[in-house]
């Protein structure tokens, strides 16, 4: 059958099992399962510590023991502890693309703040420039609001550029076209959409540059700024947006800078009537920018260069004839078309479509709070041009009124959760000077209790 060794050097017994030659110790018509051989021939290593091993953990019974459990588990640990150092170096390499990519991103929006500020102030300018020479503020409107036509080919350049799959133009104009619609554009929806968007848009840039007529402008750019607040209320009313306190004392301050700038030179004469236009260009721009968000919020890069091109053919199409009855009833004369300042012309327009460019396609590469912060910077920006350039004295009643109007237009910026984020951070920052505190009184007591000790003296505690 089988005969049994019973071994004795030194060590515990040890128990091995031998097979007769020719016979098998398995019942017949059984199939054989397969011997594992490493109980009778453990590999012993050179300091045979694998071996020792083995033998103890199989003679206490170790709990899922396999042969070779203790030298695996050293190669694992191993294997573990060398890739260690790569998992740290992938995810230091993750943080530092993640820091280079937020620095790259902050930076372009600084250079896209500048940008939008200084388009914002030559536009302001040169209408002003414009003036002296060509006092006809409607067709200069529709003039450069004409120039919109060009939005959407620039962007299909831009894209064409860009992306490794093309598109003609036709394909991408229809893509875009469904933010109309998912049958496309059709003439009734092309005047029900296009229509309101496109009379505020020309009713907001005719009453800013009437404004501009009377008003200087760093004036009217401050004035203008109130549309945030105007957008606000509107938002809240209409669109039943968050209730925020500080909101509403932003708005108040706007309308309290409105009263004040007003009552400069006395509620009489072309100041008035300046503050009156600036105020309703920036009510129209709020009309405005509620409705884009009521309906075409969802809208990309693309469907926004789609939209702003339909507004410039609606403006040529269907808003032309509003020129030529201002030019036949003498309310804007001009001579011969090779008398008007077309440098002055192109150069306003030029500088309004850069503006609208970087505008909306600051929102997509940057934070968006940057570009409200570079229409808010044009209010310096014209102020010093104006005291500069033109010698304009500002009053005391007129500064206040502007910086006050500034003031509230940076509070509404600030963003919906702006409390609850700095409640935690002045609680992190109080816990923080907590232990800070208590390390100084810590380490205080150990340089006291040190001296005590060398100079030989027992600190006996209190009760």
């Amino acid at each position: 059958m089988s005969s049994t060794e019973i071994q004795n050097l030194g060590e515990e017994p040890c128990f091995r099992l031998e097979h007769l030659p020719g016979k098998s110790p398995h019942l017949p018509g059984k199939a054989s399962p397969q011997v594992n051989n490493s109980w009778d021939a453990p590999v012993v290593t050179a300091n045979g510590v694998r071996d020792i091993e083995d033998r103890i953990l199989r003679i206490t019974g170790y709990y899922g023991y396999k042969s070779g459990y203790s030298s695996h588990r050293r190669e694992e640990g191993s294997e573990s502890h060398a890739e260690t150092p790569v998992s740290e170096t992938s995810g230091n390499g993750t943080a530092y693309q993640t820091c280079a990519n937020t620095v790259l991103k902050v930076l372009g929006g600084l250079l896209v703040v500048l940008c939008v500020s200084s388009s914002w102030v030559g536009t302001t300018q040169v209408v002003q420039l414009t003036f002296k020479s060509f006092s006809c503020p409607f067709f200069i409107t529709w003039f450069s609001t004409n120039w919109n036509i060009l939005f959407f080919p620039l962007y299909y350049s831009g894209h064409v550029a860009t992306t490794r799959e093309k598109q003609t133009p036709i394909q991408k104009f229809r893509e875009c076209s469904r933010l109309f619609g998912e049958d496309g554009m059709s003439l009734k929806v092309f005047l029900k959409r296009t229509a309101p968007f496109s009379i505020l848009w020309t009713l907001t840039n005719y009453l800013y540059l009437l404004a501009l007529r009377k008003l200087t402008a760093t004036d009217v750019s401050a004035l203008y700024c109130c549309h945030k607040a105007f957008v606000f209320l509107l938002s809240w009313i209409v669109l039943k947006d968050r209730f925020m306190g500080v909101r509403i004392v932003a708005a108040i301050m706007a309308i309290t800078g409105i009263v004040m700038m007003a009552y400069a030179d006395g509620f009489h004469g072309d100041s008035f009537m300046g503050v009156a236009l600036a105020v309703g260009s920036a009510s129209t721009s709020a009309l405005y920018k509620v409705l884009f968000k009521m309906f075409l919020s969802s809208a990309n890069l693309g469907e926004a260069a789609h939209f702003f091109s339909t507004m410039g053919f609606f403006n040529l199409i269907f808003i032309s004839c509003v020129p030529l009855i201002l030019y036949f009833t003498r309310v804007e004369h001009w001579g011969s078309l090779s008398s008007l300042p077309w440098g002055y012309l192109c150069g306003v327009a030029g500088l309004w479509l850069v503006f609208n460019i970087l505008v909306n396609v600051g929102v997509v590469l940057t934070y968006p709070i940057l570009i409200s912060i570079g229409t808010l910077l044009s209010v310096p920006g014209n102020a010093a041009i104006d005291v500069l350039k033109h010698e304009v004295i500002f009053s005391v009643v007129r500064l206040a009124a502007t910086c006050i109007i500034c003031l509230g237009f940076l509070l509404l910026l600030l963003p919906e959760e702006w409390d609850t984020v700095t409640l935690r951070f002045l609680t992190t920052l109080a816990d923080k000077k907590t232990e800070d505190h208590g390390e100084e009184l810590t380490e205080s007591s150990v340089h006291t209790r040190s001296r005590s000790r060398a100079n030989g003296a027992v600190s006996i505690p209190m009760a």
